[in-house]
């Protein structure tokens, strides 16, 4: 085993500096700022982002805009930008929080970067024989991430089949928000999940569980470039800080299953559809 995918398995995430051009960067940002100008999200569907497990309730999970949002490509917004009749109180490319959740599926940039040849060979690198990509997302991030593990989003029997691609398309550092991770916190399981809620709930999803109390001290920062890939463990606990700073932080991020032997829960959110069975990462 090569030193670093030994210290992969050892803290649960791993950095990997200029893994992306500055070119591939730009045509990534650019194709953001394309897709925000021609949105069209009519006032009744348009939801914030929240990792607040209330908010997160209240908002995604009273609405069937993010539970069918694993095959199409949709906006989240950011707290506050929205009057009580969904209009824009912000200019509204400063309104996006989230696009998501297959950028990978349908737009050809994203499509290309998931697919890379770079990408390709780095799986193979880890081992992994069938793998799929599940979803993915863009990200422009001002509010704070709270502590979790993708896993309790992305659930597997066994577990330790999901992996996270998260690429800077901007720096990542202290002040604009980079992620934090409890190095080794991989190894304990799961003690919380998101479940799609028994129908006439008044929520389509609800938590199962609950997350531990982590302690700040407990967290290292991972400051990384622009074009730095960060790869995530699905256990791995993680989250990121306010971005207290004038610039933004761009970022776009992938999950994929190791598909071989592995069991996609049907509680989860995600699910694959006709029209969008779970893509494999080889091409």
């Amino acid at each position: 085993m090569s030193p670093r995918l030994f210290q992969f398995h050892e803290d649960g995430f791993l950095v990997l500096e200029q893994f992306f051009s500055a070119e591939e960067c730009e045509s990534m940002r650019t194709q953001i700022q394309r897709i925000v100008a021609e949105m069209e999200v009519p006032p009744h569907c348009r939801t914030t982002f929240s990792t607040r497990e209330e908010e997160q309730l209240q908002a995604q999970g009273s609405s069937d805009y993010f539970l069918t949002s694993g095959d199409k490509i949709r906006f989240f917004f950011e707290k506050g930008v929205l009057d009580e009749k969904g209009n824009f109180l912000i200019p509204k490319e400063k309104s996006v929080s989230k696009i998501g959740h297959a950028l990978h599926a349908y737009d050809p940039v994203f499509k290309q970067i998931t697919h890379s040849p770079k990408v390709q060979e780095l799986g193979r690198k880890l081992g992994l024989e069938r793998p799929v990509v599940l979803s993915c997302h863009s990200r422009n991030k001002t509010l704070i991430v709270t502590p979790h593990q993708d896993a309790t989003f992305l659930h597997t029997e066994p577990l330790g089949r999901i992996l996270g691609f998260w690429i800077a398309l901007e720096d990542a550092t202290q002040e604009n928000g980079c992620l934090w991770f409890i190095p080794g916190s991989h190894t304990n399981g799961i003690t919380r999940r998101m479940v799609r809620a028994a129908s006439g709930a008044s929520t389509c999803v609800e938590f199962v569980g609950s997350e531990p109390a982590y302690e700040d001290k407990q967290f290292i920062p991972l400051p990384i470039s622009k074009g730095g890939l960060i790869l995530i463990h699905g256990e791995v606990v993680h989250k990121s800080e306010l971005n207290s700073s004038e610039s933004s932080r761009h970022v776009f991020t992938f999950h994929v299953m190791e598909a071989k032997g592995t069991t996609w829960s049907k509680e989860n959110w995600l699910q694959p559809t006709p029209e969008l069975p779970f893509p494999s990462l080889y091409t």
